[in-house]
């Protein structure tokens, strides 16, 4: 309940949720340092809510408006997934770090920049930069994933972040994956996020698309400090493809 009184769209959702109300967060601009993520009032009253699901959409829709992430190439679908899972996770208190969200969006090149760190607490984007693929989920695109050991793919879904370390790639960050069958085999495969030199601006415009790690969502090297040391220790990373057989699995996505 701590993360719900933190978040006041998350109390306005559940208001509207439990009360079918046409409700909204109000408060004095010097004491709240957020504003409301809610859609305004006319429009919830217009469009009835039958169901939680239809609820999170909207709100998720209305943060994706207010930071513009469809300008930064966001996938709406993919906010919309990673916003109903953060959503549950920090309802059921799975989530320690509850202001931050990470969403790799592999419905786009490698060549893009699809990763997405968001304060969801301000309403910022924190980083967008690129991130690496495994070397046999796709060259371009990433299109297979696995929860295999050496498959060398990269897994959907829903990670926690954990600690840190020191390995053969620098400064590293470990990744728990919380779906069963999906993911959840990443923290044993050494599934981490560490910076490399072939994700870069540079490697991109020559070969038209990143290196490719052996499943890590590799970041350039100059940026991994800080994307590491912003999202570690209990946050949420959502890996996004649209996949019809992982929306469809996710127990996450479907409780």
């Amino acid at each position: 309940m701590n993360s719900i009184r933190k978040y006041p769209f998350l109390s306005s959702v559940l208001l509207l949720l439990f009360l079918q109300l046409p409700v909204y967060y109000t408060g004095n601009a010097a004491t709240n340092k957020r504003k409301s993520h809610l859609p305004e009032i006319e429009n919830v009253a217009a469009s009835p809510v039958k169901s939680f699901d239809e609820l999170v959409k909207l709100t998720a829709d209305s943060i994706y408006n207010e930071m513009d992430l469809s300008g930064k190439g966001l996938e709406t679908e993919a906010f919309e997934l990673a916003y109903k899972g953060y959503s549950k996770l920090l309802q059921e208190g799975l989530v320690n770090i509850s202001n931050i969200l990470t969403i790799a969006d592999f419905s786009k090149s490698s060549s893009q920049k699809r990763l997405f760190v968001l304060d969801m607490e301000h309403g910022e984007i924190l980083f967008n930069t690129f991130v690496a693929h495994g070397r046999n989920s796709g060259l371009h695109y990433a299109t297979s994933f696995s929860n295999k050991p050496q498959s060398n793919k990269s897994s959907l879904g829903f990670y926690l972040t954990l600690d840190t370390y020191y390995g053969a790639n620098g400064y590293s960050l470990k990744l728990r994956g919380l779906e069963k069958g999906i993911n959840d085999k990443a923290y044993d495969r050494a599934i981490v996020l560490h910076g490399s030199d072939y994700v870069n601006n540079s490697f991109a415009s020559s070969n038209g698309f990143l290196g490719r790690s052996f499943g890590c969502p590799a970041v350039p090297r100059k940026l991994a400090a800080g994307i590491i040391n912003t999202i570690k220790n209990g946050s949420l990373f959502f890996i996004y493809y649209p996949a019809k057989n992982y929306i469809d699995k996710s127990t996450i996505l479907n409780s």
